[in-house]
């Protein structure tokens, strides 16, 4: 455990919980993490999880524009259901593209887990998709998502993040039930 991750951990945690509160200063928060981030994973050569933090920065300034047209009157974000059908194609996108990076990441790099870190990578960027279009189906994606995860960084002995993701998936729990009732209230669902 090094003190960058030390850092990573706490931005990362702190930009999540501000993400399940909707609030726009999750944008900018969340884009430090993926600064740091990035640089831990080159360290332990998880290089899908690296590109994904570039691809999470775009990610999360679509993400950030999207919240600010997508606000009601009283400046709350507006939630916006995720048809099945929608959610059906980007998941099978998210398939295509596991496929893709983890064929790349275990022909052309040393990557330590190219097939795994693929896969979670490919997924995350589909939830975080889903997160900047305001769909509180996101949530159950990053559970999903996060428990795996868990798994792959204690396998790296990056304890800390491991732990972080651990409690990602209760901040995940949260940002659901948050965004479902915000939903429910608004008459959207």
């Amino acid at each position: 455990m090094s003190m960058l991750e030390i850092i990573a951990v706490a931005v990362s945690f702190f930009g999540i919980w501000l993400t399940a509160k909707r609030q726009m200063l999750c944008w900018p928060v969340n884009l430090l993490a993926c600064a740091l981030y990035f640089r831990i994973f080159l360290n332990v050569r998880l290089y899908a999880d690296m590109v994904l933090q570039l691809l999470f920065g775009v990610a999360i300034i679509y993400g950030w524009h999207r919240w600010v047209r997508g606000k009601d009157e009283a400046g709350e974000v507006l939630m916006i259901p995720l048809p099945l059908v929608r959610a059906t194609t980007h998941l099978a996108a998210g398939a295509v593209g596991a496929f893709a990076i983890g064929y790349c990441m275990h022909r052309f790099t040393d990557a330590a887990l190219p097939w795994i870190d693929a896969a979670l990578s490919s997924f995350s960027l589909v939830a975080q998709y889903w997160t900047a279009r305001r769909h509180a189906a996101s949530w159950l994606l990053w559970i999903a998502v996060d428990i795996i995860y868990v798994g792959m960084f204690a396998f790296k002995d990056l304890w800390l993040t491991a732990i972080l993701y651990a409690a990602m998936i209760l901040l995940a729990l949260l940002g659901y039930r948050r965004w479902l009732a915000a939903t429910e209230r608004l008459g959207q669902s």
